[in-house]
């Protein structure tokens, strides 16, 4: 899509999107926006606009958790791997590869929604925390470096660690935060987070935060649950159309 009017209409439409369903089931912002954009233009721009609007989101999930020491040491190694990761996985996105990024993508929003559906739990004693969150963060990194999507494996993993309610928002809030600020680290090195981009990732903050305001307006007359299961399926189909058009031809 060449014409700058429709792109900006789909930038705006898939931040209020992904804003709205970050309000209602507090997540998901990054995940929608990139699965959006990445129809209408190359991953790695639509990664650099994500910027923005996905820092200033989870930070304000992060700051509003009560134990941010705490989760922050006992989180320090997998994030220590998300950035890893993250540094590792931009070439892909950046480099002679970048053609295949979308299907790529595709594939993970796939991956994401079946997990979102099964809700697998990851399960072991907590003395192997030490070698399997850095290795789940390595791995969540290089996706997100070659996609813009930071959440498989580290949602269901983070999710298994007998968080409560509250600590799981900002234990999430302080993985999304650190995964942002590696993956924008990571394309500003790579000369791909430039003036440009990062106007247009500003600009796209305003739908967000309207989407998430709409949303959780709209958290008490829906069901949660079930409003989860139709976004898990939503980014399945979304999904597998990235994977299948550029399959087709």
């Amino acid at each position: 899509m060449s014409d700058p009017v429709a792109v900006g209409a789909v930038v705006v439409a898939a931040f209020l999107l992904a804003g709205l369903v970050k309000g209602v089931v507090g997540m998901g912002l990054p995940t929608v926006a990139m699965g959006v954009l990445g129809l209408v233009m190359p991953t790695v721009e639509a990664a650099a606009i994500l910027i923005v609007p996905s820092l200033v989101t989870n930070v304000w999930q992060l700051a509003a958790g009560p134990r941010f020491g705490p989760l922050a040491r006992r989180l320090a190694t997998m994030l220590a791997g998300v950035c890893v990761g993250t540094a590792l996985g931009i070439e892909f996105m950046t480099g002679s590869a970048a053609k295949w990024a979308p299907l790529v993508l595709g594939a993970t929003l796939v991956a994401y929604g079946i997990v979102g559906l099964v809700a697998p739990r990851f399960w072991g004693p907590r003395r192997h925390e030490p070698w399997l969150s850095p290795l789940i963060g390595a791995v969540t990194g290089a996706l997100a470096g070659a996609t813009g999507v930071f959440v498989v494996p580290l949602v269901p993993y983070v999710g298994s660690l007998g968080f409560t309610k509250d600590e799981l928002i900002q234990a999430l809030g302080l993985s999304f935060t650190v995964s942002t600020i590696a993956l924008a680290l990571a394309l500003a090195a790579h000369g791909r987070f430039d003036p440009s981009l990062a106007g247009g990732s500003l600009l796209a903050l305003f739908p967000a935060l309207a989407g998430m305001y709409a949303g959780q307006a709209l958290r008490d007359r829906l069901h949660p649950e079930a409003f989860r299961r139709w976004f898990f399926r939503g980014l399945i189909a979304l999904g597998a159309y990235m994977v299948l058009r550029p399959l087709a031809g």
